[in-house]
């Protein structure tokens, strides 16, 4: 029997190469897999330092062993970690959504090829060319239905008449290979047609259709003329849809967007060819708390183009986050031996010199960016239907996780904001059932501070304090059931909690639910418990209560947002002499802010509070000295 050896034993094996590694922990199961391009260096480093990461922290005192594969190179230790992460699933590597669920194109490798959706791109099931993965199947079988369209490939697996074409025949959607009507060469040609389009190669495949058709139509073959004449025109027509973001049409981009709310983010591709903008697909990954979008980024970029054609893969990929200098390399070695041809990784930055072409890396980056924001507040949306169709099962789980009395129908959470220590304000926000009821929502101005003094503690002892003083004082016993919430939740640690909990035993509330989150790693503190309760990374408990946190830290900005603005504004106000307390409250109310009011020309000023007032402010804020 082969005895184990320790991790320190283990780490003086390790050699000054490239390679994998894979971590156990105590029950043999591979928890994490890592490339490197010193496996020595890279291994000690978890086991010889303080860590800093969230997902060490937690990952490192789990491993009992590991192993290790030496590479020939650090490209061969990427698609080999690749390889492993997908077939071991390691809890804690970023798992990205199994590309089985996403629909593929597939042109069959036969004599007469069709063009088929496939859920699984597999070369030894079916053989062929693949083309995706495609995240939108409404708009991939739109897609489709325009390649039927526009080229006549075979529609039928098999014939469906022994002497006879059937009717796609007729309607000039396929060739009639069934009855052997047009010669292999010439279908082989509608095929590469077809490989053209689905790669964004438009203008070459327009140049193709142009030169077929005139050549036909030399040859005074009219009807085969007058096919690819349609052709042109048609994907003439499809080409004109499509956004220009450069004149240059040798510009092939791929442009990686993201956007992260909690556990979830969204990665959104656009892909350029071209010059023209011809997709968007939308990937979302659901993310422990240990994970940052870094590591997201990364494994997306491993794992998609893995998965994808050589020939889809772009001269140039854009990214929205710097990405280490070292990865970077490893990862345009990889794909540039992938497709043939060099690729470059960049993450387009502007300042004053920087270049036009830079500039509009940067605003395609940015387009990828609100791509991706768009993609996650519909994700969001949908996870806040989802939760609540299933509000009872959740509410359930809620109210057993956290040992309440009552099942969970009214949730009140709060939040502190300021700026140190400067216009401290508390929110209040109100869910019933799994929903926000907004019109409930209550906002404070904290007062037992002094201007400039920050206390945590003390703004959440009073806000609590306040609220349910006056409910006490508002409410009737028999009423306390439906106005009392079922459970407080304060955004923090243990401090707001102990501070929380003193407040309402002072007012005799000694047995009210309470318990706070924490947002580092999301934990659920309760009352006399030093242990935190944790919910499943998963788990729609754990997104309501960050749903709830994160709409009440919203509302707290904002009001404290807007309390600073109104400051600013009163302020240089005052400083206006003559001017009335009710021209200010107007300007004010008009405007919305010192921008605003700074953004008014004389007569727009003059038409809401006077001509000579209006005159008098906009001479004063532009003068240069009021107002830096």
């Amino acid at each position: 029997m082969k005895t184990r050896l320790t991790i320190e034993e283990s780490l003086k094996l390790l050699p000054d190469a490239p390679g994998v590694y894979l971590m156990h922990d105590k029950n043999d199961e591979i928890i994490y897999i890592g490339k490197a391009k010193n496996l020595k260096k890279r291994v000690k480093s978890y086991f010889q330092k303080n860590h800093d990461s969230a997902k060490l922290i937690v990952m490192v005192p789990q491993i009992t062993r590991f192993d290790f594969i030496i590479t020939d190179s650090e490209v061969e230790a990427l698609i080999l970690e690749s390889h492993l992460i997908k077939k071991h699933k390691p809890k804690y590597n970023v798992l990205l959504k199994d590309d089985k669920h996403f629909p593929w194109f597939l042109i069959t490798e036969e004599q007469y090829p069709r063009i088929i959706v496939t859920r699984k791109a597999d070369k030894k099931l079916q053989k062929g060319k693949y083309f995706g993965p495609y995240t939108n199947a409404r708009a991939m079988y739109s897609t489709l239905e325009l390649i039927k369209k526009m080229f006549p490939l075979k529609q039928c697996k098999t014939p469906r008449f022994k002497d006879r074409p059937c009717m796609y025949f007729q309607i000039g959607k396929c060739l009639g290979v069934c009855q052997k009507l047009t010669s292999p060469e010439d279908y082989k040609e509608v095929v590469k047609q077809v490989e053209m389009f689905l790669s964004g190669k438009q203008n070459e495949l327009l140049s193709e259709l142009k030169n077929q058709m005139e050549l036909f139509a030399a040859k005074q073959e009219f009807e085969k003329a007058a096919r690819y004449r349609d052709s042109y025109f048609d994907v003439m027509k499809a080409v004109g849809k499509q956004k220009v973001v450069s004149e240059n049409t040798d510009i092939n981009q791929d442009i990686l967007g993201f956007a992260r709310d909690n556990s979830i983010m969204s990665i959104a591709l656009l892909k350029v060819r071209d010059g023209r903008l011809i997709a968007k697909e939308d990937f979302d990954i659901k993310l422990y708390d240990i994970h940052t979008p870094y590591e997201a980024i990364i494994a997306f970029i491993q794992e998609y183009y893995q998965l994808i054609d050589s020939s889809e893969i772009p001269k140039e990929l854009l990214l929205s986050c710097e990405i280490e200098e070292d990865e970077t390399k490893i990862i345009q070695e990889w794909l540039t031996l992938k497709k043939g041809s060099k690729v470059s990784l960049l993450t387009p930055n502007i300042d004053s010199h920087a270049s036009l072409r830079m500039t509009m890396k940067h605003e395609l980056v940015e387009m990828a960016d609100k791509n991706a924001i768009a993609s996650l507040e519909s994700l969001k949306v949908s996870e806040m239907a989802s939760l609540q169709n299933d509000w009872n099962e959740i509410g359930c789980y809620i109210q057993e996780k956290l040992n309440l009395p009552n099942f969970p129908n009214r949730i009140e959470c709060f939040d502190i904001s300021h700026i140190q220590g400067t216009n401290t304000v508390a929110s209040m926000v109100v869910f019933i059932n799994g929903k926000p009821y907004k019109s409930e929502y209550r906002k404070f101005k904290i007062r037992t501070l002094k201007e400039g003094q920050t206390d945590d503690f003390a703004s959440m002892a009073e806000v609590i304090k306040r609220r349910y003083q006056k409910l006490l004082k508002d409410v009737s016993t028999d009423d306390k059931k439906q106005f009392f919430p079922d459970l407080i939740i304060v955004d923090g640690g243990k401090g707001q909690l102990s501070s929380a909990l003193e407040a309402l035993e002072e007012l005799g509330l000694n047995n009210m639910p309470i318990v706070s989150i924490a947002k580092k790693f999301e934990e659920i503190y309760l009352p006399e418990n030093s242990n935190p309760v944790i919910f499943p990374v998963n788990s729609k408990a754990l997104f309501l209560f960050q749903q709830i946190r994160d709409e009440a830290h919203r509302f707290a900005v904002s009001y404290h947002r807007k309390l600073r603005e109104k400051n600013a504004v009163k302020s240089i106000l005052d400083e206006i002499s003559s001017l009335q307390l009710s021209h200010k409250k107007i300007l004010i109310e008009y405007f919305g802010d010192i921008n605003g009011i700074m953004a008014a020309n004389k007569s727009e000023l003059s038409r809401v509070i006077g001509k000579t007032h209006g005159a008098k402010v906009y001479s004063f804020l532009h003068k240069s000295n009021n107002l830096k």
